[in-house]
């Protein structure tokens, strides 16, 4: 099976990975699968209100980075035992609105959500690509 021939709890470029593969691999092993297709973002509120959208979060998200490591732990811990995630961020933008510091700060916040769900025995695999 796919997600065997990955580490948990890691942050990784999808390289050779297909995105229906990640999504198969997800319900076989009965994970939650977040899907984020970043296409038409530019900028960091782009990005953040395409992720919020994805991934159903609620209403009052602040759209900031707090926010979204708030969504992706404390909220979703709070409801209860997760069998584990495996999440795709596709076509993070490259631009001037969007730069290299503003895609690590965005992966930082996933790395860290990757380190919170590890300390809880949950496994949480991020996989991502660039525009």
């Amino acid at each position: 099976m796919l997600l065997q021939t990955v580490r948990p709890n890691i942050v990784q470029s999808i390289r050779a990975y297909r995105v229906e593969d990640l999504m198969q691999a997800a319900q076989e092993a009965g994970q939650h699968f977040l899907y984020a297709n970043l296409t038409s973002a530019q900028s960091k509120q782009d990005v953040l209100e395409g992720i919020a959208q994805a991934f159903l979060f609620p209403a009052h998200f602040g759209k900031n980075l707090d926010a979204l490591y708030d969504c992706m732990t404390d909220l979703v811990h709070k409801s209860g035992a997760q069998p584990g995630f495996v999440v795709v961020l596709e076509q993070i933008p490259d631009s001037v609105k969007f730069d290299r510091e503003a895609r690590e700060q965005l992966l930082d916040v996933f790395r860290d959500a990757a380190d919170y769900w590890a300390d809880r025995k949950i496994q949480f695999r991020c996989f991502y690509s660039f525009q």
